[in-house]
C-alpha cells in the first residue's frame, strides 16, 4: 500500500507564531488551550513549562499570561489588564482580524452576523467586540430572523468557504446593506482544497490532529464526502490494523494545530502496517 500525504496540511502561520511566543515564555501560562492539539500542549507544559489556566481565574494567579491563538473575550481581557497582569498576546492575527470589524461596524450601528459555532472560543472572542451580534452555522438559522436595515458578516476563521458564500448570498437578497468580510484563514481554505483533491484518489484516508479542532473536524468532513474510509486520529496509537486491509492507496492529512512529529509518527507508523 503507497502512503500519499496531500499538498497542505498541518501547522498553519498561526499556530507556528503561537507556539513560538510560548517557548520564549517559559513559566507562563496560557488561558485556555493554546491551540487545539492536547499532545502539543503537553510537549510545552512538559518541555517549557508553560501552563494550562482554563478559567479567568486560574490565569489571574499568574504573573504572566499568553493569550491562546482563538482569542479571549474583551471584558476577559480587560480583567487581566486592570490587574497590570503581563499580557503576551499570541491571538492568531486571521482572529484579531474579525474581532476589529465586528467592534468597528458595531459601532457604526450594524447588526453582526457570525457564521460560525456559538461555543468554539474563537467565536466567543469575536462576538464580545460586537453589539447587537447573531451567531449561525447555516443558511436556515436565518430564515424567520428580523434584520436590521444595515447587516455586516463575517465568519469563524476554519469555515468552509462554499457555505459562508450561501450566507452572504441570502443576506444581501433580504437587506438593504449587507458589508461581508471573508475572515476565512488562506491556510484553512488550502488544505481543505488539499484534502478534498487527494480524498478522491484513495482507498482510505487519515485526519490526523485533535478531536476538539473545528478545522481538523472540518478536513474529516470534507474527506468523508469522497472516501467512505475516513478516519480522525490524534496520534498514531488511534489507527487500526483492520481500516488499511486490501487498501492500496492511503491519504494523510492533518489539521492547522497538529505538530509534523505527530504526523511523521502516523505515516511511520501506516507504513509498518
Amino acid at each position: 500500500m503507497e502512503v500519499k500525504l496531500a499538498k497542505k496540511y498541518g501547522f498553519c502561520f498561526g499556530v507556528k507564531r503561537a507556539i513560538d511566543i510560548a517557548e520564549k515564555n517559559k513559566h507562563a501560562t496560557t488561558f485556555g488551550p493554546l491551540i487545539h492539539n492536547a499532545k502539543e500542549i503537553e510537549r510545552l507544559q512538559r518541555d517549557f513549562d508553560v501552563n494550562l489556566s482554563e478559567s479567568l481565574s486560574q490565569a489571574q494567579k499568574f504573573q504572566s499570561v499568553i493569550v491562546r491563538t482563538h482569542g479571549i473575550t474583551k471584558s476577559d481581557l480587560q480583567t487581566l489588564q486592570n490587574q497590570k497582569i503581563h499580557i503576551v498576546d499570541a491571538t492568531c492575527p486571521f482572529v484579531t482580524k474579525p474581532q476589529n470589524i465586528v467592534e468597528k461596524m458595531s459601532n457604526e450601528g450594524y447588526q453582526i452576523v457570525i457564521f460560525g459555532d456559538s461555543n468554539h472560543p474563537e467565536v466567543m472572542g469575536v462576538a464580545s467586540y460586537g453589539e447587537d451580534v447573531l451567531i449561525v452555522g447555516n443558511v436556515e438559522e436565518l430564515e424567520h430572523v428580523k434584520f436590521k436595515k444595515k447587516v455586516a458578516l463575517v465568519s469563524q476563521t476554519t469555515k468552509q468557504p462554499k457555505l459562508f458564500g450561501e450566507i452572504a448570498a441570502f443576506l444581501a437578497s433580504r437587506v438593504n446593506e449587507c458589508r461581508v468580510f471573508n475572515t476565512i484563514c488562506n491556510a484553512t481554505f488550502d488544505n481543505q482544497s488539499a484534502v478534498d483533491a487527494l480524498s478522491r484518489e484513495v482507498d482510505v484516508m487519515i485526519v490526523v490532529g485533535g478531536k476538539n479542532s473545528s478545522n481538523t473536524k472540518q478536513l474529516l468532513k470534507i474527506a468523508q464526502k469522497y472516501c467512505k474510509d475516513s478516519y480522525l486520529v490524534e496520534d498514531e496509537k488511534e489507527l487500526q490494523e483492520e481500516w488499511f486491509a486490501n487498501k492500496n492507496l492511503c491519504g494523510v492529512t492533518a489539521g492547522a494545530s497538529t505538530p509534523d512529529w505527530i504526523i511523521q509518527n502516523v505515516v511511520a507508523k501506516i507504513e509498518q502496517i
